[in-house]
């Protein structure tokens, strides 16, 4: 385990200047989200419905995690300097403002999404809804990148990559659907059925954007057993029964949480579903960290500097 901390840790002291910046307001959004749900634990009231402290805590840990997630993943990847200050500036920007304004109105115990009351609510609801696109054309932009040529990545490594980025934006994509549906129901004049039909969708929303984080993280601690370069330069196109193993239980994870949303309920053969992928996933988890831990240990790709 001392060996992974240490490994991870170069990529803040080594880190370009963009990549730090991210990391910190990662870091921020996390304790955001860890002093909301302390606030939920402390006030108490309901965890459900579109006023509560749930909104502020999940989106603080779930913007941290994925900007912490993308920044990391993304410097692997062979990109211009100044096109990668760009992309993760306005990543940035968009995962800030989305934070902020979620936590503005939870403290002014109003509704973030699909509010049209006042024309204050009417510009937080038009811009959190412009944030994702934002979200969307950025970080499409650097799963695009990570589609092109990367020689410096071990083909397991940048497999992973590729892997994450699309489970990402398929998150962002449940994410529109929600909106969008949100959307119809408020315009149509009933705000509670848009609340209840656009949630329908979080567990899928959630499963594909951490995505992320889970795939390469496999695919990273795959590389960091013992397998010297040339192996690995001779292996192109190899995916290791880790990842293998991990792709299986995160897709067939994703794809129980869409059915679920668009049954618009978990019944019995799909909490099945869950329960089993979610299985096969942790197994893969359980695998790579154990095969780690077990003392095994070499660097499966270099990030690009």
């Amino acid at each position: 385990m001392t060996e992974i901390a240490r490994e991870l840790r170069t990529f803040w002291t080594e880190g370009r200047p963009v990549e730090r910046v991210a990391y910190a307001i990662a870091a921020l959004f996390l304790l955001s989200g860890l002093a909301h749900l302390g606030i939920q634990a402390a006030v108490g009231g309901p965890w459900d419905g579109p006023v509560s402290w749930r909104k502020p805590t999940t989106f603080g840990l779930s913007f941290g995690l994925t900007v912490l997630s993308a920044t990391w993943v993304a410097s692997f990847l062979r990109i211009g300097e100044r096109l990668r200050a760009g992309l993760l500036g306005g990543f940035l920007v968009a995962s800030t403002a989305e934070v902020a304004l979620i936590t503005v109105q939870a403290w002014r115990r109003v509704p973030s999404h699909f509010n049209f009351e006042t024309p204050f609510d009417t510009g937080v609801t038009m811009v959190l809804a412009a944030g994702g696109g934002v979200l969307f054309v950025v970080l499409g932009a650097l799963f695009a990148q990570s589609l092109r040529a990367q020689p410096l990545l071990a083909p397991e490594l940048r497999l992973g990559i590729r892997l994450g980025f699309g489970a990402l934006l398929a998150g962002l994509v449940t994410g529109a659907i929600m909106i969008g549906i949100g959307t119809v129901l408020v315009r149509g004049g009933d705000p509670q059925a848009a609340y209840h039909g656009a949630g329908v969708f979080k567990l899928a929303h959630a499963v594909g954007l951490h995505g992320i984080a889970v795939l390469p993280g496999v695919a990273w601690l795959s590389g960091l057993r013992s397998r010297d370069r040339e192996h690995q330069a001779g292996s192109a196109g190899a995916m290791s029964p880790e990842l293998r193993l991990a792709t299986a239980g995160y897709l067939g994870l994703l794809a129980c949480a869409l059915v679920a949303g668009a049954q618009g309920r978990l019944d019995a053969l799909t909490v099945l579903g869950i329960a089993l992928t979610g299985s096969v996933l942790l197994s893969a988890l359980y695998r790579v960290l154990a095969a780690v831990l077990r003392g095994k240990r070499v660097v499966s790709g270099d990030t690009v500097r």
